[in-house]
């Protein structure tokens, strides 16, 4: 044999025991045999190097070299799931499918929900090319050298029958076993310990150094097979193809055929989840078919046919050390109850939002309780009850501030609204670094380089006093500031250059407009067009956008009806930024429905129901949920609702099919 023979079969085999050990948990070879055999290849390698290849055994240990990370764009979006915290809320769950499938027979697939870091991997010609970050869920990091690390990932398949190009989702973790060693080692070296599996997982797929990740000892478990070519058209079957690829897939996946054995799912996870080598935080159902996936789509942050179940939070009894009092960029203050630490779902807590005045009056709180913490979703740390027992005769009630802490402005309370605001919105230090801060985000204008404290100094520097004058800023202002030199300057500035390219709808979310999300700010950035449209758009316009209701509107109108506002979005104007929709992102929009109100029912065949949405907005169309005498059209599917069916009829609203509906925006577009 020769040595190209040797170092084939070398690799094949080596690739072969990682994938037993780290994989199926089944070695055949001691540790000694495989070192053995890894020896034997590095030394070939090293004498042939003109054979050498990345994906080989002997690069699982990564490099020490510092490695910057580029951004990719996701082919298709990677959206979080929406959450159910009980049994009953999966039944709903169930019952929304059943009827967003026009009443059709469907199966679920239950899934665990491993507590990590999501990751996207794709594979061409049965090689890893790619592996990417979720990100903002349009774009990710590439963080290919670190994952060829984990051992448990192919980079080449095993077998037959995968796609030439496809995309596998999973879950990057840190094993119980590995989180406690790297613990005890901080411990000893004096270093911060790691709060949880998952902060650990996260921060150590984004190091610069390949080694040190190699050293960590990530795993990764996959759950969602994506491309054009799939070898079946469910779920449950493409992931058991997977798993015979060489991906690691969790034993816990189970075809369910009723909401009773999801019932049973739940419930026998719910205890067993405690004896399995890493973190969870719940459950996933999916529904199996893909077609039906297809026909059930997505909202703006989640799809429909898929819900995570949240196992019950863990309790824990803290005494309350005092209530302080904080004012957030939009002027609401928010108590937060400082505690006495302790350790919750794998987190030390020591501190939970209290929300408003309503909250803590319905708590009836007092100094130095002793009070019962929670991890919402296991996430979010919330009071949940006082221990009245042992409460303090002299113990004083909590009292809701009346002034603003940070201004001593007297606060007020909007009809309607449990929170008490500060009014003083141009002269209030939080509320003006708070704009920068978001204005800076990263699904803002994305300026790397400044963070909450940076943002501070420059504003007590007097260096910046809004969010325009961001743009005015210059290399020796910021080189002088503590800790920062030419290189972190230059930095900044290029990411405030950079952000002059930021769309405009991104820009329209980061102008911290009251209740304007992302995706508001989205919708009525592309239904206006451009800033000057928006500015001078009364209430009625403006909640003829989807999305946009009366409240959103008058905040809107009230927001460029302030002088000061409109002054700034000049400046930024001048400054460069995007203020309005450019040619590529009206690229394809035509007129053809404008003024048209659309109503979509049934399961489609061609495209999703989210799909036909978008089209209807790209043409000019407003998206309506009920039928009325303003409804022009009728999209309809298969299994479309009667009562839907026969209102449409009994008002003489036309009735079209899905082809009808394609060759009408084709010969427009034509």
């Amino acid at each position: 044999m020769d040595f190209k023979q040797r170092i084939t079969q070398l690799r094949t085999e080596l690739n072969e025991h990682n994938h037993k050990y780290y994989v199926l948990n089944n070695p055949t070879i001691s540790d000694q045999e495989f070192d053995s055999l890894m020896h034997e290849l590095e030394v070939l390698e090293r004498e042939h190097p003109e054979l050498d290849d990345p994906y080989s055994p002997t690069h699982r240990v990564g490099s020490d070299l510092s490695q910057g990370f580029e951004q990719w764009n996701h082919k298709r979006r990677m959206l979080s799931l929406g959450n159910t915290y009980s049994v009953a809320e999966v039944e709903e769950y169930v019952r929304r499918c059943k009827d967003g499938l026009g009443g059709e027979d469907f199966q679920t697939v239950g899934e665990m929900k491993f507590d990590g870091t999501s990751i996207s991997l794709h594979y061409e010609h049965g090689r890893l090319v790619r592996a990417v970050t979720r990100g903002d869920g349009e774009k990710g990091d590439v963080v290919t050298l670190n994952v060829i690390t984990i051992r448990s990932i192919p980079l080449e398949l095993k077998g037959t029958g995968w796609p030439e190009e496809f995309e596998i989702r999973g879950e990057i973790v840190l094993p119980w076993k590995e989180f406690d060693r790297l613990n005890a080692e901080r411990e000893f070296n004096e270093e911060p310990l790691f709060a949880n599996p998952r902060n650990a997982a996260s921060g150590t797929i984004k190091m610069q150094n390949s080694a040190e990740v190699a050293r960590r000892g990530l795993d990764a478990y996959f759950y969602y097979l994506l491309g054009d070519n799939l070898p079946f058209d469910n779920h449950y079957d493409n992931m058991m193809a997977a798993k015979e690829w060489g991906f690691k897939v969790s034993e816990s996946m189970t075809l369910l055929h009723s909401i009773e054995d999801v019932v049973e799912f739940i419930s026998h996870w719910d205890t067993a989840r405690k004896q399995l080598p890493v973190a969870t935080d719940g459950l996933v159902f999916k529904v199996n078919s893909l077609r039906q996936q297809l026909n059930l789509g997505f909202t703006a942050k989640s799809p429909r046919w898929a819900i995570a179940y949240k196992f019950q939070a863990e309790r824990a009894l803290t005494e309350l050390k005092y209530v302080s009092f904080e004012t957030g960029r939009s002027g609401v203050i928010t108590p937060v109850a400082n505690l006495e630490p302790v350790l919750l779902s794998g987190t030390i807590v020591k501190r939970a939002s209290l929300h408003n005045e309503d909250i803590i009056r319905a708590l009836d709180i007092h100094d130095h309780d002793m009070v019962y913490v929670e991890k919402g979703g296991e996430i979010i740390p919330k009071i949940t009850g006082v221990n009245i027992e042992s409460r303090s005769t002299t113990a004083q009630r909590v009292k809701f501030v009346s002034h603003c802490p940070a201004c001593g402005t007297p606060l007020i309370r909007v009809d309607g609204e449990a929170a008490w605001v500060c009014p003083n919105r141009w002269g209030c230090v939080p509320q003006i670094t708070g704009r920068v801060e978001h204005f800076v985000g990263r699904k803002m204008m994305n300026i790397d380089g400044i963070g909450e404290e940076t943002v501070e100094t420059l504003y007590n520097r007097g260096l910046i006093s809004d969010i325009s004058s961001l743009y005015h800023l210059r290399a020796e202002d910021l080189s002088t500031l503590e800790g920062w030199g030419e290189r972190s300057a230059e930095r900044v500035l290029q990411g405030i250059e950079q952000s002059k390219q930021v769309p405009f709808e991104r820009v329209v979310y980061a102008l911290s407009i009251p209740f304007v999300g992302e995706t508001v700010a989205r919708r009525v950035a592309r239904a206006v067009g451009n800033i000057d449209a928006l500015m001078s758009m009364p209430v009625e316009q403006l909640t003829a956008i989807e999305d946009v209701g009366p409240r959103i509107a008058q905040s809107i109108v009230e927001y460029f009806g302030d002088e000061r506002n409109r002054t700034i979005v000049e400046k930024l104007r001048n400054a460069g930024v995007q203020m309005a929709m450019s040619e590529k992102s009206n690229a394809g929009r035509t007129d053809i429905l404008a003024g048209k109100s659309l109503v979509i029912s049934g399961t489609f065949a061609l495209h999703s129901r989210d799909e036909y949405k978008e089209m209807i907005e790209l043409n000019g169309g407003k998206n309506v949920g009920s039928i009325s005498k303003k409804t022009d059209y009728l999209l309809a599917g298969d299994n479309m609702g009667p009562a839907k069916l026969e209102k449409a009829t009994k008002l003489g609203i036309p009735i079209i099919s899905e082809q009808q509906f394609l060759e009408m925006i084709a010969k427009t577009t034509e």
